[in-house]
């Protein structure tokens, strides 16, 4: 893209607001779509400050006619409504010709989770292949990376972690006394979160199935142990897809999933709706309530033990 000012806020993206590389995709590809469109209809490039809201108005139709659902619709013009506020805090434009467009709203989807008895089977399956692996093995089996996968399940799991979190933690994150974990979030925000003695457990184990333990800047979860790179997300998926199967779940179940499953569970025991959202970091408490939906069977069956008309 040879747009300079969208250079300029791709490079800020990444630099002062330490976006994740996803958002960094997202916004970059949005603005893309957004240039080739303005070119195909006006056939010259889009002058940022010359455009109106009319400009807008017939992108939100045309996405609209394109089939695209309401969520796809918000994120593209998230990115745009975020690229114009840099351009205004730059000078570049006094106001934004996207503010007050109305947006179809987005469709309320309830977030996928498993089951306290799915988790247990999910977090047992690496040593089942293990355990299968040896037995119809002639040659030993390096147990390294099913530890280590056992490790990712149970952090996952025990600090309701994003992906891109566990791929960026840090030897020195760990405070193995205290029994709590430091995590870089969204926008280079920091949190502590605790992580039980079944996940430290399990990275121990792991631990010591390495040449060398990780210290300080070094990764917690390697790629590969011999090489010191840090696990990436595209890996994680791919293992986790692994264990799904054996497990007897669904495939299709994302790294997310295992999130959804932490908050679920911490809401349906009685944990308190503003500690999940620091648990997880999310920034709003609007955000965490989605996960709300899982507290009815709790009260449901709470009014059916204790109401004496229920």
């Amino acid at each position: 893209m040879g747009d300079e000012s969208v250079q300029q806020f791709l490079t800020q993206l990444a630099t002062e607001r330490g976006a994740s590389i996803y958002t960094q995709r997202n916004y970059q590809q949005v603005l893309g779509e957004f240039c080739h469109w303005f070119e195909t209809e006006r056939q010259h490039p889009p002058s940022w400050p010359k455009l109106e809201r009319d400009d807008f108005r017939s992108y939100l139709r045309f996405l609209g006619r394109s089939g695209l659902s309401r969520a796809a619709i918000q994120l593209r013009f998230s990115a745009l409504r975020s690229f114009y506020k840099f351009l205004i805090r730059r000078g570049g434009v006094e106001a934004s010709p996207i503010k007050n467009i109305l947006l179809p709203k987005p469709e309320k989807r309830l977030p996928k989770f498993l089951t306290v008895e799915q988790m247990a089977a999910l977090l047992h399956a690496p040593v089942r292949e293990l355990a299968e692996l040896q037995k119809n093995s002639e040659r030993p089996i390096d147990p390294g990376p099913f530890l280590r996968d056992v490790a990712i399940l149970e952090t996952i799991y025990s600090c309701g972690l994003r992906v891109s979190e566990l791929c960026g933690l840090r030897a020195e994150d760990i405070q193995w006394r205290e029994q709590v974990v430091r995590v870089r979030g969204k926008g280079r925000k920091e949190r502590l979160v605790p992580i039980g003695k079944h996940a430290l457990l399990a990275i121990e184990n792991y631990w010591r199935a390495l040449p060398t333990q990780p210290v300080a800047a070094a990764p917690v979860f390697l790629s590969h142990s011999k090489k010191g790179k840090p696990i990436y997300p595209r890996l994680v998926q791919a293992r986790l897809k692994r264990y799904l199967e054996i497990a007897g779940l669904d495939p299709q179940i994302t790294p997310h999933t295992l999130r959804h499953s932490y908050a679920t569970h911490l809401l349906d025991a009685g944990a308190d709706l503003r500690s999940v959202q620091e648990l997880l970091g999310h920034a709003h408490l609007v955000t965490t309530q989605i996960y709300t939906h899982v507290t009815t069977d709790r009260l449901k069956r709470a009014y059916d033990e204790a109401h004496p008309r229920a």
